[in-house]
């Protein structure tokens, strides 16, 4: 994890160290935004059941698809980070010749 003085230090990043709560806090809200959504789909049944099945189809594939995504996203800036640090690993490697 990150000390309090991390904060302060520009030497180390904290993103790659947070990133992994955020994404578990992505994934708990599409998980609820879907439950919403399906049970606003069983509702929406009663009245129209073509429509209602629609929906809830619609509600499982966003939730499916929102956790891919986010994953991805998640992937991308931590790649950004490792991308940097491999960086200053070859900057650093060049500076001891």
């Amino acid at each position: 994890m990150f000390d309090f003085q991390d904060l302060f230090q520009w030497d180390r990043f904290i993103t790659p160290t947070i990133i992994k709560t955020f994404y578990w806090l992505v994934i708990g809200l599409i998980v609820l935004f879907g439950l919403s959504g399906i049970f606003s789909a069983l509702g929406t049944m009663a009245i129209s059941p073509f429509g209602g099945f629609i929906m809830l189809l619609s509600s499982i594939a966003g939730v499916i698809v929102g956790v891919v995504f986010s994953r991805i996203a998640a992937e991308f800036i931590l790649i950004v980070f490792r991308i940097n640090e491999h960086l200053g690993a070859i900057r650093d490697q060049g500076g001891m010749r």
